[in-house]
């Protein structure tokens, strides 16, 4: 089942409605956790980097690490393009 071009900007509502404060301190705080020893992002990013991302926990982690930082640059994109002539 496709889901129609135009119903993409009707499914991505909730994220208009998701005050940035809340996305904002989600996204700092998942991308500096744990704090000691390292951060899991800047791990599971380096481990991609050196090409030693391969069990499936990592790539877990990574994707929970990340997504804060995909909606705000999501939300931040969306606003953009509502704001532009």
């Amino acid at each position: 089942m496709r889901v129609p071009i135009r119903a993409i900007p009707a499914m991505l509502k909730w994220l208009d409605r998701l005050p940035w404060i809340w996305l904002l301190l989600l996204a700092a705080w998942m991308a500096i956790a744990p704090i000691t020893p390292e951060p899991h992002l800047v791990e599971k990013l380096r481990l991609l980097v050196q090409g030693a991302l391969i069990r499936p926990l990592d790539i877990f982690d990574l994707a929970m690490h990340g997504a804060p930082l995909l909606l705000v640059a999501l939300k931040l994109w969306r606003q953009w393009r509502a704001t532009r002539p």
